[in-house]
Order: C-alpha cells, then structure tokens, then sequence
C-alpha cells in the first residue's frame, strides 16, 4: 500500500483522535510521504520515532499495534503468560504516560497481568524489575537521548534483556499481521483494574538495595569529594540522589533546572552525556563549587556521561571508551586486591568498542568477548553464562553504556554513576583525578582515540543513499587508508571475515555493518543507526603518543567522510 493510500485511510478513519487528524490535515506533501512511507522498525534500541500521526510515528495507534504483535509472541510462546505478567516502565518524554497505560490496556485486554509503575523510572530499574516481579517480560516507554520530538518503545524477555534479533524477529512477524489498528478491540482501562497493577516504592526499594552491593570500597572517606550531578530532566534524579546520599556522599551538588521532568529538555540542545553541550550547566556549578568530577544521565538514565579535571583545573569531557576503561581498571585492580577476581572472568564490549579496556582486561587474566552494537547482545551474553564457570564481571559499550552486575540486563547508569562516584573517591584520597588515572593507563598501553561521525539521511532518499555508501564500500574495499594498508575486511551481513589467510565465517547474528583493520591496529567501521535516519562512522587508533593517535585518526576519519561525500 503506497503511502498516500494510508494516509488516505487514516485522515477519513472515524476512529483517528481529534488532535491527530489535526495534525495530519497541517502537514505539507513532503511530511506526509516520510510519515507513511514506512512503518517503524525495531532496531538496536527498540523502536523509535518521531511523536505525531502515520505509520513511522510514534502514536496511541503504532503503541498498539507494537504492543498486540508483543502479546501475541508471548501467548503463544509462554503458557505462564498471563499469570506472569509484563512489566511497564516509562520515562518523561511527550505521550510517555499515555504510551505506557496503553501498552497496559492491550496486555490486560489479552488477559496478561500489566505491572504499571506508577511514575517515571529508569530503563535499568525495568529490566532489574521483570526478574524480581518474574514477569514473562518488560516494556519501556522511552526515545533514550534522542531528540525531544522522539519517543519509543522497548521490549525486554523473562531475563530482563532487550529482545535479540531472533525473538524481536518473531515479535515483528506477529506486529506485521495487524491489518487494521483502528480494528484492535482494547479495552478501557476502567475494565481492566484486576489485570493492571500500579508497582512502585518496593521495587525502588529492592533495587536500590542491589545496587548498594556493588562497592568495593564502601568505608572510603568522602569527606572531600564533591560530585555536580544532573539528571539531563529525565528519569535518574530521584534514585541518584537517593542512592549517593544514602552511600555517604555527602558534598553532592545537583544542577536543580534539570532535575524537572521536562519533555522539551529545555536548558539543552540535545539530552545527550555524548555531547558536550549538555555538560554547560554542569560544568558553571562545578566550578562554582569547585567539583571533582561531573556526571550527567541521558533521560531514560542507561547511558552515563563524565567531566572530570585535567591538570589545569579545567573540565573536560571523557569519551565512552576512555570511561570505560578507567572503570575496568578500578574494578580489576581492587578485586584483585581483595582476592575477588573470578577464575573465569568476562568483560563483554562490542565491534565498535575500543580494544583500550579489553588489553585491561586481559592483564588482569579475563577473557574479552566482542558483540554487535546494541547492548541487548552484551544481556543475552550475561544470561548464557549464568549457569556455567564464568562470571559476568563488566559489559560496555562505547556509547556511555556500562553494566557492572548483571541483577540488571541492560547498561544501567544508576550503577555506574555510583561506581564512577566511588572511584573518584578513591583515587581523590590518593591525590590524583580520573583524568591523571586515564593518562597512567595511556602510558601502559599506549594512547587509544576513538571518534564517532554521525551522519544524518532522513526519508525515503536518505535510506536509499545510506544502502549506495554500504554497497559501494562492501564491493570496492578500500585496500590502504591514509597510506596504511587495509588487512582484513569484516561484513557482517554476509558473516565473513576477509584476510591475507582467506575467508573467516564470523558467528555474530546478520547485521548490516562492515569493519575494516589497518596494519598498524587501527580501524574503522560504517553502520546506519538502528534507531535513528543516520549513518555512524566509527574510527579507532593507537600510537605510542597522543598527537601521532590524533592525527592518525583525523586521517581515516577524512578519508572514510570524504568518500562517503562522493557517492551520489
């Protein structure tokens, strides 16, 4: 069906709510095409869109019919389903409410117990809640940091792990079956009290409690430490606040205009710890109060961002991986001082990770396992092994995501802002700050960069441009970068590996990304974004000096950007 025939269908449909026929009789031709050119897809993250009416929006009606195909998978996958029940979170974007209680209405008119939590709470919190609650599976409303006119949805298993590709597959085949959302026989939620159920202090409590157990060195003095914190308006100020105050951290100073669940997340450009703009307000109180170290949440609080000071006194921000790694080294290095190191040890990260916090790892005798991007992959890892001689010790990602126990299956700030607090602590009482401690693990092993360029491709066009770039690379490898020959090749949508040796087949699930590695160790990698109309261009490097590593990476960074701008 061509999109002007849907959007046909949906402006004369009776049953279309007032406000969104409104908006569809404002929107110009160009408009209309991209909201009913195709429907939303799951990605990396779940799915998302932007808020409004059409098929590739998100809308009471693109809810349901994600949430009917969810049921249905469940039904008729799980016998226990309805007993069990689903778990239903949400965060503070536009319709998040409302996104949530109908996620409830479908369950419940399925006949599948809804645990509804009563307010906004965190992503992790979710996944912590579907094992403790031992639901069948979890919902979350949520767009992340994405842009405020975006929201989302995100589906989780009895695990409490996003859905991998081969149940969200399942999933979609069921969504894909509902001809007619307006047809969808939900219940009002009047009807439905026995079935939804408001969950809310005693879960909080019970996580709260589980994250507490994740200090190595809870007794620390923090007398001294001062710690800027801000929720970025979304989901982590009140269990941060309450977390921090009830470890003892004492001299936490909170940037109060972003502790409001705005939905427009009005004192920042973009929600995002990834950009450095959202640290601005951060960054005026840290120097007003003379803070160690900032630490910022994205709105749905998985994701974790850090300023620390360098040896001017000056704030600067920390990547993904440089966190990452300056985390994995305190963690390793203080279990091996408390004997605490498991005998089989894991540290999980993905293609796109930095190979920084896995030499860490290794030093330290763990074993380092790579996944696709989306974090998802890093819980389903966690769950294989939980019954085996291995232990889950740290997962991340270079997308400020990091897991340090896995009571949670998903990245989860709230433990990582207080493990980041901790090790600010620690090594404050040594005299050094995290950036000191970065700089150490720079001259041990060597001087990783890593840079990230996303590059935006909206519609119809932007799709077929984003498959012109992946085709032209996948069948005109690039043979040398900047003067450094290309070693290997990695696609994985075909699952093969291409060396000096011949063809490797990789054993990752299909994913439409490709991976080059230079002689030299560096690399490079093109995936469109799972959740958003981009592109992603990734580019890692190491030398034994941080200039050569910079200039290194500006090099494959301009040649991958200056030949992705030729192709039409």
């Amino acid at each position: 069906m061509s999109w002007r025939i849907q959007y046909e269908k949906w402006l004369n449909n009776p049953k279309l709510e007032s406000y969104l026929k409104e908006k569809l009789a404002q929107m110009s031709e160009k408009e209309i095409e991209d909201a009913f050119y195709t429907d939303l897809q799951f990605g990396t993250g779940g799915m998302r869109g932007e808020v409004g009416p059409g098929t590739n929006r998100m809308n009471i009606y693109t809810i349901r019919k994600a949430n009917e195909g969810f049921a249905e998978y469940l039904l008729n996958n799980f016998k226990d389903a309805k007993s069990r029940g689903v778990v239903i979170a949400f965060d503070n974007r536009h319709f998040s409410t409302d996104f949530a209680l109908e996620s409830a209405k479908v369950m419940a008119s399925h006949g599948i117990k809804a645990y509804l939590f009563d307010s906004l709470r965190p992503t992790p919190e979710l996944s912590f809640a579907v094992r403790y609650l031992n639901a069948i599976g979890g919902i979350v409303v949520t767009a992340s940091h994405n842009p405020p006119q975006y929201n989302g949805y995100k589906i989780y298993d009895e695990n409490g792990c996003q859905l991998v590709p081969q149940f969200a597959d399942q999933v979609i085949e069921y969504v894909s079956r509902v001809e007619d959302v307006f047809a969808l026989d939900i219940k009002d939620a009047s009807e439905l009290t026995h079935l939804i159920v408001k969950i809310g202090k005693d879960v909080d409590d019970a996580y709260l409690n589980k994250v507490k157990t994740i200090q190595l060195n809870p007794y620390l003095d923090k007398s001294k430490i001062k710690i800027v914190f801000s929720p970025l308006h979304g989901t982590s100020n009140v269990p941060v606040r309450r977390l921090l105050a009830e470890c003892g951290y004492q001299n936490l100073y909170v940037v109060e205009s972003q502790c409001i669940p705005d939905p427009n997340f009005s004192t920042v450009k973009s929600p995002n710890p990834e950009d450095g703009e959202a640290f601005a307000l951060s960054i005026e109180l840290g120097e007003k109060v003379d803070a160690d170290i900032l630490i910022a949440t994205d709105p749905d609080a998985d994701r974790v961002g850090l300023a620390v000071k360098n040896n001017e006194g000056k704030y600067v921000l920390l990547t993904g991986n440089q966190t990452g790694a300056v985390l994995i080294h305190y963690l390793l290095s203080q279990r091996k001082a408390k004997n605490l190191l498991p005998t089989h040890g894991v540290v999980y990260n993905t293609i796109v990770t930095s190979s920084f916090g896995a030499e860490i790892a290794k030093k330290y005798g763990l074993e380092v396992e790579s996944t696709l991007t989306g974090f998802k992959f890093i819980g389903e890892k966690a769950a294989d092994i939980e019954n085996t001689d291995k232990t889950f010790v740290f997962g991340y990602e270079e997308s400020y995501g990091y897991l340090l126990a896995d009571f949670v299956r998903d990245k989860d700030s709230i433990q990582s802002v207080l493990m980041c607090a901790e090790a600010a602590t620690f090594y404050k009482n040594q005299g050094k700050t995290l950036y000191n401690v970065l700089f150490d693990l720079y001259d041990e092993y060597g001087y990783y960069i890593e840079s990230l360029v996303n590059i935006a491709l909206k519609g119809i066009e932007g799709q077929e441009k984003i498959k012109r770039i992946l085709t032209d690379f996948r069948f005109n490898k690039p043979t040398s970068v900047a003067g450094v020959a290309v070693v290997a090749s990695e696609d994985y949508n075909e699952s093969v590996r291409y060396d000096v040796f011949g063809t490797t087949q990789l054993t990752l699930p299909k994913s439409d990304v490709l991976k080059y590695i230079l002689s030299d160790k560096s690399w490079f990698v093109l995936r469109p974004s799972g959740t958003e109309p981009k592109i992603k261009v990734y580019v890692g490097v190491v030398s034994d000096h941080l200039k050569t590593s910079e200039a290194k990476n500006e090099a494959i960074k301009k040649y991958v950007l200056e030949r992705i701008a030729t192709i039409a």
